[in-house]
C-alpha cells in the first residue's frame, strides 16, 4: 500500500510538471496546471463511478482492472468481499445446522420476533405440543394461537430464569413448561417442554403423603390418648413403667407433629393461589410467638428482642404466615446456645416488608445452605432430632412465602451465627383483599 502511494505521488508530480512545461512553452503554465488538476479529478471521478458500479453489479462481476492506488484499492475491496461471503456462507451453514437441531429437539422451540412476538420458525414438536402449523400460523402473532391471559402476561414480563406452567392449546391433557430466552435484539426463543409424566408422578406423591398422613393420624391419636390414661402418677404400676411411657408419649407427640406439618405441607402445594386474603396483624401475632419461644427456651434462658414497625402493613392468610413465623423462631431457639441472644424485627423499606430472625448459633455452612428448604433435610441429623425438629420447618416457610409472593433469604457465618429474612413485595395481595371486601359488601 506504501508503494502504490509513492508511485502514486510521482505520477501525480510527473503530471504536473510535465503540463507546467508544456505551460510555459506555450506561455500559460496556470492554465495547464488547471488541466492537471482536472485530469487528476476526472481520473478518479472514473475510478469511483467504476467502484459504485461494481458495488451494484451480481456478484460474478470481474473486478475492474486499474493501476496505482486505485488498483490497490479495487484489489483490498475485493479481498474484504470475499472474507464476508466466506464469513456468510459459514454463519448460513452453523444456522442450518443450529435449525437442524432444534427441529430435532423433543421440546416445542419458536422463534419469535417483534414487540407482538411474531412467529418466525417452529420445529415439529411445536405442531404436536402447540398446535402450530405451516406455512399459514407463520409471521402471527404468538398470542392469537395460544389464549391464555396468564400466558400473555408472562411474555411481556418473563425473563431467562422464569417460567409457566400451562396446558397444551390443542390437548388438554398434556401439560408444558414454557421458557423464553431474548436474543439478537428483538428477538426471542420459546421453548416448551412436556412436563405431564412429571406432574403426575409429583401429584401422586402428594396425594400418597396426603393419605398416608391422613391414616396416621387417626392411630396416633389413639394410642397417645391412651397413653395419657395409662400414665396416672398416682398408680404404683405407671410409676414402674414412667420412663417407657414418657418416651412413647414424647415419640407419640413427635410423629403427630411431623404429621401435621406434611398434611399442611400437602396443602400449600395443593392450593397454587390464596383463598382467603386478610391485613394480619403481625405485629400481634410476632408478640406471641416470641413469648412462646421463650417458654420453649426453657432452661437455655435465651435472650429474645422484638422489634416492630407499625408502617409495615401485610395482607395473606394468617394461619400460614403464622406456621411460616414461628417455624422461623423456633428453629432459632432450637439451635442457638444456652443464653443465646436472638433478634426479631419486623420492618418496611423501599423493597418492601420484612422479617428478619438472627440468631447467635453455631452457623450453617455454605454448601448446605441451598439445601435448607429441601423435606427432611438436616445439617446435623443427631442434633436436629434431639432438639425436637421435624425437617419440615424450611419447607413450610418456602411454600407459604411463594403463595404470598414472597422470598427466603439466609446468610450465616459459621462460628458466629445465622440470619433468615422473609421478604414480601409492598401490598402484596393488597388488590386481592380489596377486591374480596368489596364483594362481602355487595353482600
Amino acid at each position: 500500500m506504501m508503494q502504490s502511494g509513492l508511485q502514486e505521488f510521482w505520477r501525480v508530480t510527473s503530471l504536473i510538471i510535465v503540463m507546467l512545461i508544456i505551460g510555459f512553452i506555450f506561455d500559460h503554465p496556470l492554465f495547464f496546471l488547471v488541466i492537471a488538476c482536472l485530469l487528476y479529478l476526472n481520473w478518479h471521478l472514473y475510478n469511483l463511478f467504476r467502484l459504485i458500479n461494481w458495488f451494484r453489479e451480481k456478484r460474478k462481476t470481474p473486478l475492474p482492472d486499474a493501476f496505482g492506488l486505485w488498483g490497490e484499492t479495487f484489489y483490498q475491496f475485493y479481498r474484504l468481499q470475499q472474507r464476508n461471503r466466506k464469513r456468510k456462507r459459514k454463519l448460513t451453514t452453523m444456522l442450518k445446522r443450529i435449525r437442524r437441531s432444534i427441529a430435532a429437539m423433543p421440546d416445542a422451540a419458536v422463534i419469535l420476533h417483534g414487540n407482538n412476538f411474531e412467529i418466525e420458525w417452529f420445529n415439529k414438536m411445536a405442531q404436536v405440543l402447540l398446535g402450530l402449523q405451516a406455512p399459514q400460523d407463520r409471521e402471527q402473532p404468538i398470542t392469537n394461537l395460544i389464549r391464555y391471559p396468564s400466558f400473555a402476561q408472562f411474555l411481556k414480563t418473563g425473563n431467562k430464569e422464569d417460567s409457566i406452567v400451562l396446558t397444551a392449546p390443542n390437548d388438554p391433557t398434556l401439560i408444558l413448561r414454557v421458557n423464553i430466552v431474548p436474543y439478537a435484539g428483538n428477538r426471542h426463543l420459546l421453548i416448551a417442554r412436556d412436563i405431564t409424566r412429571i406432574q403426575r408422578l409429583e401429584q401422586m406423591r402428594r396425594d400418597f403423603i396426603a393419605n398416608v398422613s391422613h391414616e396416621l393420624r387417626t392411630p396416633l391419636t389413639v394410642i397417645a390418648g391412651f397413653l395419657e390414661t395409662i400414665n396416672d402418677p398416682d398408680d404404683p404400676c405407671a410409676q414402674q413403667w414412667q420412663r417407657p411411657l414418657l418416651l412413647m408419649t414424647q415419640q407419640t407427640a413427635r410423629m403427630r407433629n411431623i404429621v401435621d406439618d406434611l398434611l399442611l405441607l400437602s396443602r400449600l402445594e395443593s392450593e397454587v393461589h390464596l383463598n382467603t386474603v386478610e391485613k394480619v396483624d403481625v405485629i400481634e401475632m410476632l408478640h406471641d410467638i416470641c413469648e412462646e419461644a421463650q417458654i420453649l427456651s426453657g432452661e437455655y434462658r435465651h435472650h429474645i428482642m422484638l422489634e416492630t414497625d407499625k408502617t409495615a402493613v401485610l395482607y395473606g392468610h394468617t394461619e400460614e404466615i403464622r406456621s411460616a413465623f414461628s417455624n422461623l423462631i423456633f428453629n432459632a431457639i432450637r439451635y442457638t446456645p444456652e443464653e443465646g441472644n436472638i433478634d426479631v424485627a419486623w420492618y418496611r423499606d423501599e423493597q418492601g416488608v420484612h422479617l428478619r430472625v438472627t440468631d447467635t448459633g453455631e452457623g450453617i455452612p455454605p454448601e448446605h445452605i441451598p439445601r435448607l428448604t429441601e423435606r427432611f433435610y438436616r445439617v446435623d441429623i443427631a442434633r436436629s432430632r434431639n432438639r425436637g425438629g421435624t425437617g419440615l420447618g424450611l419447607a413450610i416457610v418456602k411454600h407459604v412465602l411463594n403463595r404470598h409472593k414472597g422470598q427466603l433469604r439466609i446468610e450465616s457465618i459459621v462460628g458466629k451465627g445465622s440470619t433468615f429474612w422473609c421478604d414480601f413485595p409492598l401490598d402484596a395481595n393488597k388488590a386481592q383483599y380489596e377486591k374480596l371486601q368489596g364483594i362481602d359488601d355487595n353482600e
